[in-house]
């Protein structure tokens, strides 16, 4: 059994991504873990069925222009991210993030399905802290700092 968001709009059901137990659990130890180091899980959708699946998880990320690599240039993908983050007065904190990266040029079914699933990803993952990129080359530490540090 999965949990599955469906959205009714005038009578027509349309189903949303569906998060089995399996990639909940996932994400709940992700956001509980302990560990210091850089790290991130990749998730994409199976158009076929709307199931969130896991594509990679990596450990001991450099930063974050290392995700660029390992992320499809014309493929939207949610990233789970937890990074060391230091603040301008010296604290250092560990932010977890939610990245959707919806790149232009996508397939059109495929940018809606992510698009129309973001919300439900954020509430799923349950992190408040959600940026959008539209163009992996964006996807940098500079644009990074910038944005956690207004959090």
């Amino acid at each position: 059994m999965s949990l599955s968001y469906q959205m009714h709009n005038e009578g027509i059901n349309t189903d949303m991504a569906k998060f089995s137990p399996e990639i909940l659990d996932k994400m709940k130890k992700f956001r509980f873990r302990k560990e210091k180091n850089n790290a991130a899980i990749i998730f994409k959708l199976d158009m076929e069925t709307m199931d969130v699946q896991i594509e990679d998880e990596i450990e001991d990320i450099g930063d974050i222009e290392e995700l660029q690599n390992e992320l499809p240039h014309l493929q939207p993908r949610f990233i789970m991210y937890s990074c060391k983050f230091e603040r301008s007065d010296g604290r250092v904190q560990y932010p977890l993030i939610l990245i959707f990266v919806s790149p232009n040029g996508g397939a059109p079914r495929q940018m809606m399905a992510y698009s129309g699933s973001r919300n439900q990803f954020r509430d799923s993952s349950k992190i408040s802290k959600v940026f959008d990129v539209r163009d992996l080359e964006d996807l940098t530490q500079v644009w990074l700092d910038e944005k956690l540090k207004n959090f």
